[in-house]
């Protein structure tokens, strides 16, 4: 399964270091050459004699230990075929998502062009904590691959979410993306993110809370996956793959419509206004001695709708998001809208609303199928969804 491929394992100082024996030894059993690296405080937990002898390689720990005059960073990341970091401690993925380069394993990684694993695990407070949370979105926004921590009793003596992740779980993962095809190869999805914005005035305007993280998610998820990705949004975005800014209701359906027919997956994430003022001012309107103003509203065109009317091939994906009856109202939606998925999301919960990173949705399909997505990252979710749409 895996012969030929050199697997670089980094281990940090954190008490599950002593179940990645158990993940290299899966490793070798699958035909992999394992090089493992540690960083120096990893050596209070694993010795360096049990890696070397499970490994079959000598371990790096300290920066400057240069075999046949090579640098190490330079020399490690330039052998393997993917690194695995596992456990992950707070102070290691802050590190990486902040370029310090303070030991062997920050310095390789800093080096490494090809795809990292990195498999968090610590209290989970420090879990929790929103500077660690932000550096976790970090690394997903530039390409990194996170096998999130899972909830149990953890050493420490509390119980939440922060203990590593199952081996099989970190194995398969590697497994996967050393063996994939691009499974979207081929396809080409479109994507709509953010709140339009509807002029009242040069200074004024209507839109909403969406801040475009989901539909950023499902795009970064496509363009890993190979798709040809296209994603129009609101929001300010710099990405490899092709961004169609837009700004209003109307921009954006025109852009939806402009890639519409060679398409194979249109995912409306974007939360469109669905009125807009009938008659917006040129000049700024004036504060007057009245206590109301009088905005007249029109209907903004339903662009989910009137896709899934002239659909062919296409796949039409909807977004639902509700602060009450989310089951219902998204029953009573994907009917009406006739797409083929609608994802369904509460966005009365703070922990998983507009802004936040993780969200849990429930998949409903045409047919009357549904299925619940738990709790985790945006990114997390949106492999999730592409995976149902293109199981």
């Amino acid at each position: 399964m895996l012969s030929e491929k050199t697997v670089l394992i980094g281990i940090t100082g954190g008490i599950a270091a002593y179940k990645i024996c158990e993940l290299i030894r899966m490793f070798k059993r699958h035909n992999a050459n394992v090089r493992v690296i540690c960083t120096p405080n990893a050596m209070n937990f694993v010795t360096k004699l049990t890696l070397q002898n499970l490994s079959q390689n000598e371990v790096g720990i300290e920066e400057f230990e240069i075999p046949d005059f090579k640098p190490e960073h330079i020399s490690y990341a330039d052998e393997a075929d993917i690194m695995v970091i596992a456990p992950a401690t707070a102070n290691t993925v802050a590190k990486i998502a902040n370029g310090i380069c303070d030991n062997l394993l920050t310095s390789v990684v800093s080096a490494f062009k090809k795809p990292v694993i990195i498999a968090p695990a610590m209290n989970c407070n420090m879990w929790e904590n929103p500077i660690i949370q932000e550096n976790i979105q970090k690394l997903y926004k530039h390409g990194y691959e996170i096998v999130e921590p899972e909830a149990g009793f953890l050493a420490c003596g509390y119980n939440g979410t922060g203990r590593l992740a199952s081996l099989d779980k970190i194995f398969d993962k590697t497994v996967e993306i050393l063996n994939s095809k691009k499974k979207l190869a081929g396809k080409k999805i479109v994507i709509t993110a953010g709140g339009t914005i509807e002029d009242i005035d040069p200074v004024r305007y209507i839109s909403n809370y969406s801040s475009g993280k989901m539909g950023l998610a499902l795009a970064d998820e496509a363009h890993k996956l190979g798709a040809e990705t296209i994603l129009i949004t609101t929001k300010d975005v710099q990405k490899s793959y092709k961004i169609i800014k837009v700004k209003s209701a109307s921009e954006m359906q025109t852009a939806v419509e402009n890639e519409f027919n060679n398409a194979d997956c249109v995912i409306m994430a974007a939360a469109v206004a669905d009125y807009r003022v009938k008659n917006h001012s040129e000049q700024k309107i004036k504060k007057t001695d009245s206590d109301t103003i009088t905005l007249e509203l029109v209907k903004n065109p339903d662009i989910l709708k009137e896709l899934c009317a002239k659909k062919t091939t296409q796949i039409v994906v909807g977004f639902c998001a509700e602060s009450e009856n989310l089951i219902e109202n998204a029953k009573e939606k994907i009917q009406k809208k006739g797409c083929d998925y609608l994802i369904a999301n509460d966005i009365s919960r703070k922990d998983i609303g507009f802004s936040s990173d993780y969200n849990e949705v429930i998949i409903l399909d045409k047919n009357g199928g549904q299925k619940r997505l738990e709790k985790a990252s945006k990114n997390e979710i949106a492999r999730q969804i592409l995976e149902v749409i293109y199981e």
